[in-house]
């Protein structure tokens, strides 16, 4: 932690230079710091060793689909055998999953702010302990769409708030903090580029609202309590869809506002499974949201391909 950031600005994104950076001088004074809901910690674990070649950060908030993630990068980078046993590195705690093939590490989530904002201090904290360098962040979802096919991928370009402002906000010592929701332009363009390469799925650059609940702050009518009409779900999506607003999910105002703090590049990737301006329940057969569900580790998967290849002839 030696002060001000290492970042080249531009007008439109900064550009790590340096490592993962904590903002917390208290950490200098503890002799062991432990990742409590990681299950690891700097005084049981030789956090360098472990993860100090990391590059890329994959997160989402199933574990189910962070270990099947593992799995198809494994196979993707052929590092590994994709058949092979991948051990959960947070076996000893229940509240998230991690895994790591090479360069990559993947880390559930859970859902909501709350669950997300927990792993990754611990999860900054955890690259940081290990001088990890240059460190690219993506996490992969679901999401609702507006005005999209499902299946459609959205990635983030804002992340905004339920009225639409981007901007992440937290009570501190009971006063108000708001951080800045941006992702890197650059990040999220690169993986256009890399659909689009593909050209398996559509794929669009939007903003995203994030919101505190699944339901009545979705605007959707099938909760246990709606206080609000069908024309008022559908005004109000369609504001929201005005402001640039392309899907809706629950963790990336936290994320976005946590990684950039840090330095991490970081992007969202969410696959929409249904169009909200024309329903609120997922009627499609599991065998359809489970394709859906993969379309983000295609993409994600081949731009840490594609950037690894790059760096391989450097």
């Amino acid at each position: 932690m030696d002060g001000e950031l290492d970042f080249r600005l531009t007008q439109s994104s900064y550009v790590l230079l340096g490592p993962v950076f904590v903002h917390n001088p208290h950490l200098e004074e503890m002799k062991d710091d432990i990742l409590y809901h990681f299950g690891l910690g700097t005084g049981t674990h030789n956090l360098p060793a472990m993860f100090g070649d990391v590059k890329f950060v994959c997160v989402g908030g199933s574990p189910w689909r962070m270990k099947a993630f593992t799995e198809y990068i494994a196979a993707e980078l052929s590092m590994e055998d994709p058949k092979s046993e991948y051990p959960n590195i947070c076996a000893g705690t229940d509240r998230y999953a991690m895994y790591k093939v090479g360069p990559v590490l993947s880390v559930s989530h859970g859902m909501g702010i709350p669950s997300i904002a927990i792993m990754l201090h611990e999860l900054i904290k955890l690259l940081h302990h290990a001088h990890c360098t240059d460190v690219t962040i993506v996490r992969i979802g679901t999401s609702g769409g507006i005005g999209l096919q499902p299946g459609t991928i959205v990635v983030t370009k804002q992340s905004m708030d339920a009225t639409f402002l981007p901007k992440f906000e937290q009570v501190i010592l009971g006063k108000t903090v708001v951080r800045n929701t941006d992702l890197d332009p650059s990040l999220a363009e690169e993986l256009l580029q890399c659909s689009k390469e593909l050209n398996q799925f559509e794929t669009v650059i939007g903003n995203t609202m994030c919101t505190l609940d699944f339901y009545e702050g979705q605007a959707r009518l099938d909760g246990a309590f709606c206080s609000y009409t069908e024309k008022d779900k559908q005004d109000y999506l369609k504001q929201a869809s005005e402001a640039g607003v392309r899907n809706i999910e629950m963790e990336s105002s936290v994320f976005a506002a946590m990684c950039r703090l840090s330095g991490l590049r970081a992007a969202v990737v969410c696959v929409t499974l249904l169009d909200r301006l024309n329903g609120d329940q997922l009627n499609n057969s599991p065998e359809v949201l489970h394709s859906y569900q993969q379309r983000p580790q295609i993409l994600v998967g081949y731009y840490i391909k594609k950037q690894l290849k790059k760096k391989s002839r450097s």
